[in-house]
C-alpha cells in the first residue's frame, strides 16, 4: 500500500479569485455546521484542494458537453458553491455514488460508430483528480512499448517504433483487433489489478462505483456490469493498467511490439513465427484478461499490408494509409460541397482548421507524392464553390472581369452552359493557386513540408 502524502494545514490553492475553489468558499464544513472530516490515504491526496483545483482547470480547458444533470462547464462554479460540501462529505464517508454517464454515439474514421460516455462535470473533476494521483504511481512501471495516454508519449512514437522494427528486418505483423475493448473490460479482473497497489484504500471502492455507475440511453438507465466507458478522464489509465498484463507477457517472450491504447501490433521475422505468436497472444488475451478478439480483423500479414494508427508501411517509408486518405478526401469534399450555403470566408476558415489539425498528425508521413494531386483537386473544388456562389451570368462576368480576365473570355465563360465542375477546370487561369491562397486556402504540400520536425 502506498504511503499517503499529508497536506500542509491551511494550504489553499494559489489561484485567482475567479478560479474554482474546491472548498466551496465555506471552509469545507459539513452541512450541519460541524468541521469536515479530513480524509486519509490516497483519498486525502485526491481531495487535496490544490489537486482538485488542477483537476478543475484541466476539465475546464477540455470543455466538453454536459452530463445527465445538464450542468455545463460555465455553470459548474455556481453548482460547486452550492453542492460541493455535500459531495465532499459523501466522498469522505464512502457514500458518494457517481451519476450514470450519458451515452452518445460518434462516427469512427474507418466507418461504423463508437459509443462514448459523457460523465457529469463534477464526476469528470473527481476522475481527473484521481488520475493525477494514480497516474504517477503506475506510469513508471508501464512498458516502454506502450504509447497511449501517457506523459510525453503519443501515437507518433508508436508508429516510429513499428517502422524501426521493420527496418531491422521484422517483416511480418501479428495484427490483433480487440472487439469493443472499452465496453468489455472484465470488472473483476481490473479490480484485482488495482488492488495490488490500492489494497485497504477507500479509493478502490470509489473506482468500483465509477465502473458500475451505469449509462443513460434514450432516457433509460442501463447497468454496467463490464467495460470502462470511453469519455471519462480515468478510463485511459484503467485501460493501460488492464493491458499492461499484455505488454509484460510480450516482453517476457522477447517480442518487438508497439501499443497505443487497445491498438497494438507485434513484429516478427517469419510467417511461421507470426502464427505461433498469434495463437499464444490470442489465448492469453481471452483466458487471462477475459477480452474478446475480432476474428475477422485479426490476422497475420506482411508489413506492406499493415495499417497501424492510420499509417501504412510500404517501400521502407511511413505513409498515410489508403483508408485515412479516403476519409480525408471525403471530409474535404463535405467542406467544399457546392450545396453548403455558407460564406467563402467561413468555408475557408473551417478548411484551414481541419487541414492543419489533420496534417499535425498525418504530417509524419514520409511520402510527398500524396499531396500535389490532392492540392490540385481541392483548388478545383473551391473554384466550383465560387462559381456556384456567383450564380447568375451577370455576376460571374463581373467577378471574372475583376480578376482581370479578358472581356471576351469572361463573357463566354460567364454565359457557358457547362456544369460547375467543368467550369471549375477552366477557371484555373483566373483563380490561380496564389489567388486562392490569398483568400485563405492552405496548401497541403506546404503544410507537409512545415511538418518536417515530426519526421
Amino acid at each position: 500500500m502506498v504511503k499517503a502524502r499529508t497536506s500542509k494545514p491551511g494550504r489553499e490553492p494559489s489561484a485567482p479569485a475567479s478560479a474554482w475553489n474546491p472548498t466551496g468558499g465555506a471552509g469545507g464544513g459539513n452541512t450541519d455546521g460541524t468541521p469536515a472530516r479530513q480524509p486519509t490515504g490516497l483519498l486525502g491526496q485526491v481531495l487535496d484542494p490544490e489537486n482538485l483545483n488542477r483537476a478543475w482547470q484541466r476539465v475546464k480547458s477540455n470543455r466538453g458537453a454536459p452530463g445527465i444533470d445538464g450542468v455545463r462547464i460555465e455553470d459548474f462554479p455556481g453548482w460547486m458553491r452550492e453542492h460541493w460540501s455535500v459531495a465532499r462529505e459523501a466522498l469522505v464517508n464512502g457514500t458518494y455514488h457517481p451519476s450514470p454517464v450519458r451515452r452518445v454515439v460518434i462516427p469512427k474514421p474507418t466507418g461504423g460508430t463508437r459509443p462514448l460516455g459523457i460523465p457529469t462535470v463534477v464526476d469528470r473533476v473527481i476522475q481527473q483528480a484521481i488520475l493525477q494521483v494514480l497516474g504517477p504511481m503506475w506510469d513508471p512501471e508501464f512498458s516502454a512499448s506502450s504509447f497511449g495516454f501517457r506523459p510525453r508519449r503519443n501515437a507518433h512514437g508508436a508508429v516510429k517504433q513499428v517502422h524501426g522494427f521493420i527496418r531491422e528486418g521484422y517483416r511480418w505483423a501479428v495484427d490483433i483487433d480487440l472487439s469493443k475493448f472499452f465496453d468489455t473490460v472484465d470488472h473483476r479482473k481490473l479490480m484485482g489489478l488495482l488492488a495490488r497497489k490500492l489494497s485497504g484504500e477507500s479509493l478502490l471502492g470509489l473506482i468500483s462505483r465509477y465502473l458500475r455507475a451505469g449509462v443513460v440511453t434514450d432516457g433509460d438507465i442501463q447497468p454496467t456490469t463490464e467495460g470502462v466507458p470511453q469519455g471519462g478522464p480515468l478510463s485511459p489509465l484503467l485501460a493501460n493498467i488492464m493491458l499492461d498484463e499484455l505488454d509484460k507477457d510480450l516482453e517476457r517472450r522477447g517480442h518487438r511490439f508497439a501499443r497505443y491504447a487497445d491498438d497494438f501490433v507485434v513484429l516478427v521475422k517469419s510467417p511461421k513465427t507470426a502464427e505461433r505468436v498469434m495463437e499464444a497472444t490470442t489465448r492469453m488475451l481471452e483466458r487471462r484478461l477475459k477480452l474478446r478478439i475480432n476474428q475477422q480483423k485479426s490476422q497475420v500479414r506482411p508489413v506492406r499490408e499493415l495499417e497501424f494508427l492510420g499509417f501504412a508501411f510500404r517501400s521502407g517509408k511511413i505513409r498515410v494509409s489508403e483508408q485515412s486518405l479516403r476519409s480525408f478526401k471525403q471530409r474535404l469534399k463535405h467542406l467544399t460541397g457546392r450545396h453548403w450555403f455558407i460564406s467563402m470566408k467561413e468555408r475557408l476558415a473551417k478548411l484551414r482548421l481541419f487541414i492543419r489539425g489533420w496534417m499535425n498528425y498525418y504530417g509524419l508521413s514520409q511520402v510527398y507524392s500524396d499531396w500535389p494531386g490532392l492540392d490540385t483537386w481541392l483548388r478545383r473544388r473551391l473554384r466550383m464553390c465560387y462559381w456556384v456562389m456567383w450564380k447568375r451570368p451577370r455576376t460571374r462576368i463581373r467577378n471574372l472581369l475583376e480578376l482581370r480576365v479578358p472581356i471576351r473570355q469572361a463573357v463566354g465563360l460567364g454565359r457557358s452552359s457547362l456544369g460547375p465542375w467543368k467550369c471549375a477546370r477552366l477557371l484555373g487561369f483566373a483563380m490561380s493557386k496564389n489567388w486562392l491562397e490569398s483568400q485563405g486556402l492552405v496548401c497541403l504540400a506546404d503544410e507537409w513540408w512545415n511538418c518536417a520536425p515530426l519526421r
